[in-house]
């Protein structure tokens, strides 16, 4: 396993012996090039009109799609939750295969000074959802919902008529910027208790790649260590949800490299963040049926 860029003050390493993650059967698992290999990959990246590359933004995007065709939420009948979705593409992907979809991201005036609204990365209104022409605007206009939602105060900001249950709810890149390790973990207990029996939830983040103790928390960004997402399993588990965890970061040469800021378009798996290296990790889980 890679460990050049491990920390000697790790609790443990943080990839032990686990397979490489398969994104045809995906669990709870870190971004890798192997996956890009697949023919999953591939056809989630058409899916989305764009052209594969090694970069671990368009990884969240086809692993979060990747989980949900898998567990056979993409489908009419099926209703989804989306939070921070900014211009993402997934929306009107879901909706395009017949699922009905409330998007939402946080209002304008909270996010205004983070940057999001600056970098396209913040959803003003539900069009924004399919500038690309995924699905047929009549099809999106019926399936899709558009409303704004604080992530650290769900129950407040979604409205009562719209606290579940729902058969899926994702993230992509969003959790970890609520400001603390501990707010994520409340953010995603939250979205288990939005979910129907049956139901699943997957969230992709930030994974710290060098410590299993150090590390980046109360920023704006924070890096999730392995225990910390092992302690987010064992809180779902009370919940009723169930996981599986790959920790395996990949051995490949694109999952060693590490890019620096500015960072690359076509190269980018693994990057540095002030002192850590960190990776996308995509955390998947399902409340049991009653």
């Amino acid at each position: 396993m890679p460990l050049a860029f491990f920390r000697s003050d790790a609790a443990e390493p943080l990839a032990l012996g686990s397979r490489p993650p398969l994104l045809a059967r995906p669990v709870s698992q870190a971004c890798t090039r192997s996956q890009m290999d697949e023919e999953a990959y591939v056809y989630w990246c058409k899916q989305i009109r764009e052209h594969p590359r090694e970069h671990r933004k368009q990884w969240e995007f086809c692993y979060i799609a990747q989980v949900l065709a898998t567990a056979g939420k993409l489908a009419p009948g099926q209703r989804g939750l989306g939070f921070g979705v900014g211009e993402e593409p997934l929306a009107a992907l879901f909706a395009a295969r017949g699922a009905r979809v409330l998007a939402t991201d946080l209002a304008p005036e909270a996010a205004a000074g983070t940057g999001w609204i600056e970098t396209s990365q913040h959803a003003r209104s539900k069009e924004g959802l399919n500038r690309r022409g995924i699905c047929p605007p009549d099809l999106f206009a019926d399936n899709v919902e558009f409303r704004f939602a604080d992530m650290n105060a769900i129950a407040d900001t979604l409205g009562s008529e719209h606290q579940g249950p729902f058969d899926f709810i994702w993230s992509a890149c969003a959790f970890e910027h609520l400001g603390s390790i501990e707010r994520g973990g409340a953010f995603l207990r939250n979205t288990a208790r939005l979910l129907a029996p049956g139901g699943i939830a997957v969230h992709t983040t930030e994974f710290n790649c060098s410590s299993n103790s150090a590390t980046l928390d109360h920023a704006s960004t924070v890096l999730f260590r392995r225990r910390d997402f092992e302690d987010f399993g064992s809180e779902l588990a009370k919940l009723g949800c169930e996981t599986v965890f790959n920790f395996d970061l990949g051995d490949l040469p694109a999952d060693h490299h590490i890019d620096m800021a500015p960072y690359s378009h076509d190269l980018h798996l693994k990057l540095q963040l002030e002192e850590w290296v960190t990776t996308s990790f995509g955390i998947a889980f399902t409340r049991k049926a009653a």
